[in-house]
């Protein structure tokens, strides 16, 4: 059921989805998380899109993690389906074919902070606070923590942060490389938008194969890795885009891609 506990604006190219349960603090219950997974389903095959910003309403949270309210109702077997919901959910996002932004306006606990992490690019206002939380109530980060946390930030810095479960400040995150760049809470949607518009100038053929490039190649050896890049460049070699964006450069004007 979605009763507008997702908003989404759609501009410039550029898609905003909102996560409006702000009373508690824009925290994951099973209808949240399958209205979200709808949207990323859908604009996968909309060409219009170009980037896809994910944000929270107000200015306390981002993303809380999980309802626990709605998950201290739950047997056992209802929380291992929540969980594989959230997984895959926050996979598809990772895997998405368009860039993705999270610009974290606040707190941004347990599935927050894994929700950011399966993000491409992190925007955090001066006012977040992130941390892998699930430590403190005796379970583990169950959608991708344990995994995409040390491939961003080290091994040793993220068992730190997932063994004691503290929370760190936007500072700290970004001292660390969890997120990209800070900004004045203010300034974020703006900061986000700018960056989407940034990436919005580029080919859209050629940004889907540098993330597929990127996503795939850093899970194998060099070797490989340099192999996949090969693959990901020769599919924008016959495109339109390319001889594009060669005719703009001779001619000293933008180009005008259209993802063809």
């Amino acid at each position: 059921m979605d009763d507008g506990i997702l908003l989404k604006d759609e501009t410039d190219g550029v898609m905003t989805l909102t996560l409006n349960r702000p009373k508690i603090m824009n925290s994951l219950n099973f209808d949240m998380l399958r209205t979200l997974r709808d949207h990323i389903e859908a604009v996968r095959f909309n060409t219009d899109v170009r980037v896809v910003i994910i944000t929270g309403t107000g200015e306390k949270a981002f993303c809380a993690g999980a309802d626990l309210k709605e998950r201290a109702t739950m047997p056992p077997d209802k929380v291992k389906e929540f969980i594989l919901t959230i997984r895959n959910l926050f996979t598809a996002i990772e895997y998405l074919n368009k860039p993705v932004i999270a610009a974290v306006n606040g707190i941004a606990l347990g599935g927050g902070t894994e929700m950011a992490l399966a993000a491409d690019i992190r925007i955090a206002s001066h006012n977040a606070m992130m941390g892998l939380t699930e430590t403190r109530l005796a379970i583990i980060p169950g959608a991708g923590g344990t995994q995409r946390l040390p491939r961003l930030v080290g091994k040793g810095q993220a068992k730190e942060l997932i063994f004691t479960g503290q929370k760190i400040g936007a500072e700290e995150a970004l001292r660390i490389g969890l997120v990209n760049k800070i900004c004045p809470l203010e300034d974020l949607l703006t900061e986000a938008r700018n960056m989407a518009a940034m990436i919005c100038e580029t080919g859209p053929i050629a940004i889907e194969q540098a993330k597929y490039a990127i996503n795939y190649g850093l899970e194998t050896d060099l070797n490989t890795g340099l192999a996949i890049e090969s693959n990901a460049y020769w599919m924008t070699i016959p495109t339109k885009d390319r001889l594009e964006g060669l005719a703009a450069f001779r001619e000293k004007r933008k180009p005008v891609y259209k993802g063809e």
